[in-house]
């Protein structure tokens, strides 16, 4: 998911319950609850090394211990600025810093950042794109596909478990009435709750929707292996991609009415012939990562097609180069194959030197 719903996330969890055990619970659970993100840093590296360590080993339950104990760290410094801040103002008791509402138990402090360090890992497998929870034992991708990667219904309800009881705070104030110490918690178990009924109301409709695909004729030929991608906010609507021998096809599903819209030839890729420039391609480290994470990858040659901000080899006279396109159905336009910042490409000399490769309209350097 998107760091907004990570960082809600982690501030629901927090005030679920573990700020009444601990100060600075909703603080660790924040930020543990986006910082396997910071794996975003190997973009500096450029953009095949960053999807080749993007939900790597910081998206893995190997990592949650030591990403909850980093949050846990990170609450103890602050804590330690408010004491160092506290004491430089001790000679006036008025101007002293503001205590902590509960008392801190580290324990606690570190269970909070690990719940909200595991949330990511579960967040993240509800999308399509994927995790690898058990890397480095096991490489496998994993991804449930029944929510999209930024639902605003998500939003709306962690939003509303945070801005609600502040609301309420201030009408409290207004009125004179006592102050209520720790509000929120029921509306953050009930944000939590509803992202829970969300979850198995999508995983229902994408249940039904491979239903009606397996038992409705939408291909012309056997289908081997099928995927059904989530869209945002509309919980019967799918995204279909049916892989037969020879060709791909997609379809829109509607499980609220019943409805499978797809047409050839408008919804129909053919699958692209192994050219020795393709072959050559697929080993390349750019190959070789996108094909490690690309579970309905396409790769195809197309030509002399010059990538922008990529400039083409300058060869002499009697050797050539072609364009060696990446890019991966789930996230393609409808009936196209191609992707834009999730696609990748390399140029290929003589069909089997690398010139150069790149993603999204970045070049690896």
């Amino acid at each position: 998911m998107e760091p907004i719903t990570h960082f809600l996330t982690g501030a629901c969890i927090g005030r679920a319950g573990f700020n009444r055990k601990t100060a600075y619970a909703t603080l660790a659970a924040t930020l543990a609850a986006e910082a396997p993100d910071l794996d975003v840093f190997w973009g500096f590296a450029g953009p095949v090394e960053e999807l080749k360590h993007h939900r790597g080993i910081t998206h893995t339950f190997v990592a949650v211990p030591f990403v909850a104990l980093v949050a846990t760290a990170l609450a103890w410094l602050f804590h330690r600025w408010r004491e160092s801040r506290a004491l430089r103002r001790a000679t006036n008791p008025d101007q002293r810093g503001k205590a902590p509402t509960a008392p801190v138990r580290w324990g606690w402090v570190y269970l909070a950042a690990f719940v909200a360090a595991a949330s990511h890992i579960l967040l993240d497998w509800t999308n399509n794109y994927g995790v690898r929870p058990f890397f480095p034992f096991n490489p496998r991708w994993y991804a449930g596909s029944f929510v999209f990667i930024a639902e605003p219904i998500l939003w709306g309800l962690l939003f509303s478990a945070l801005i609600f009881p502040w609301l309420f705070g201030l009408a409290d104030h207004e009125i004179g009435a006592r102050r209520t110490q720790f509000r929120g918690r029921g509306w953050a178990i009930f944000a939590l709750t509803g992202m829970v009924f969300l979850w198995c109301w999508r995983w229902t409709e994408h249940a039904q929707a491979e239903a009606m695909l397996n038992n409705t004729q939408v291909a012309t030929a056997p289908v081997t292996r099928m995927a059904i991608e989530p869209y945002p906010v509309n919980p019967f609507r799918w995204h279909a991609i049916l892989e037969t021998p020879n060709y791909y096809q997609t379809a829109e599903v509607d499980t609220h009415i019943g409805s499978i819209d797809s047409e050839a030839p408008r919804d129909v890729l053919y699958k692209p012939t192994d050219t020795p420039a393709v072959e050559a391609a697929k080993r390349t480290l750019l190959g070789q990562v996108y094909l490690d994470w690309g579970t309905w990858a396409v790769v195809r040659d197309i030509g002399q097609y010059p990538e922008p901000g990529a400039d083409p080899p300058q060869l002499p006279p009697g050797r050539t180069w072609t364009t060696v396109e990446f890019s991966d159905l789930r996230f393609s336009s409808r009936g196209t194959g191609r992707a834009s910042v999730l696609s990748g490409w390399t140029y290929i000399v003589d069909n089997h030197d690398e010139a150069a490769e790149g993603m999204g309209g970045r070049v690896q350097k």
